[in-house]
């Protein structure tokens, strides 16, 4: 089933183009999309197309940050109905799992997870989409720091942003976005952020508001149902570099006894191990082509302990050695716009 994103992660796009001299009615058409879309903010439209659209926009106008400016104007209202829903959660962690809830309704393709690690909390985010580079990610992770610092105001301030791509040839925007330390090359893409400042109580929070807004969006026209193929590829995303991409893993986050999960992909001639080895390919693809990781990372990253699995496996799924596919790819190391 082809993943969905509504327009309004569009929203803004013309505004960006237009200041960086690119036409973004030509630039929608070519990608394939109607120009109409920017007004029509709940229209469901391709991930991969959007995805895509940025890259390409960065690529014309040489702007690396194209994706983050658009992030910089985003409101907590482009999140449509939603919106309404998040504004009056007791706190933020809780926003963040109520986002988590209806990211379906977003963004199809978008994953993220809460991961408390001590008195730190790590907000991974991934996009589970073949064409997604630094702009789609970068957007996605910009769009949470502008909602974060939306609902906490000063009280908002994550200790550092990471990202796995590399750094652009200035990172001056970035420095202006977030007021906090920037990691490229990156174990994962994400926000690093106190727990303390998650369960900080918010004094707007109305749970009659809140309780409306839920019947509310359970009323939406044209809700589809969630793919239990796209949400078990999600979790993978997310869990794979941390070794904990398990079935067990993935069905206890999803919610359900691993024989379920088995029992829901079976109906539809999936295996997870097939889900896997296909989200692992895609990882690889980003990761090998980027020296700045040596390949023991990379190894890590996709979920291996030795160096030595990791090589052969990638030499059954892509006829060659990592080593080779590194030296012999004509793509840069992620520092293209």
């Amino acid at each position: 089933m082809t993943a969905l994103v509504r327009a309004a992660a569009l929203t803004n796009f013309a505004e960006v183009a237009q200041e960086l001299g690119y036409d973004p009615g030509a630039a929608l058409r070519k990608a394939g999309l109607r120009a109409q879309l920017i007004r029509q903010p709940d229209q469901l439209v391709e991930a991969d197309r959007v995805a895509r659209l940025l890259e390409e926009a960065a690529r014309h106008t040489g702007c690396e940050s194209f994706g983050l400016r658009i992030a910089a104007r985003r409101q907590l209202s482009n999140f449509g109905p939603i919106s309404l829903l998040l504004m009056h959660q007791p706190t933020l962690r809780q926003v963040l799992l109520t986002l988590i809830e209806h990211l379906h309704l977003l963004n199809e393709r978008l994953a993220i997870q809460v991961e408390d690690v001590g008195r730190m909390v790590v907000l991974r985010e991934e996009l589970t989409v073949s064409a997604a580079g630094r702009q789609s990610i970068e957007l996605a992770i910009g769009v949470l720091y502008r909602m974060c610092g939306a609902l906490l105001g000063e009280q908002w301030q994550p200790a550092s942003v990471s990202f796995t791509h590399g750094p652009p040839s200035s990172q001056a925007f970035h420095r202006r976005f977030f007021k906090c330390r920037i990691e490229f090359d990156g174990a994962f893409n994400g926000l690093v952020c106190q727990a303390a400042d998650l369960d900080v109580p918010n004094p707007g929070a109305d749970p009659v508001l809140a309780d409306y807004a839920r019947k509310m969006i359970a009323a939406l026209p044209g809700d589809r149902e969630r793919s239990i193929e796209q949400e078990v590829r999600k979790a993978i995303y997310l869990m794979l570099p941390t070794g904990r991409a398990t079935c067990k893993s993935v069905a206890m986050g999803l919610g359900m006894s691993m024989r379920t999960l088995q029992r829901e992909l079976d109906a539809r001639a999936l295996t997870f191990k097939q889900l896997i080895n296909e989200v692992r390919q895609d990882l690889a693809r980003r990761y090998v082509v980027n020296a700045r990781y040596n390949l023991g990372e990379v190894a890590a990253m996709l979920g291996y302990s030795t160096h030595s699995a990791f090589t052969r496996w990638f030499g059954t799924q892509f006829g060659c050695s990592p080593e080779s596919w590194r030296s012999h790819s004509a793509r840069p190391p992620d520092r293209a716009a």
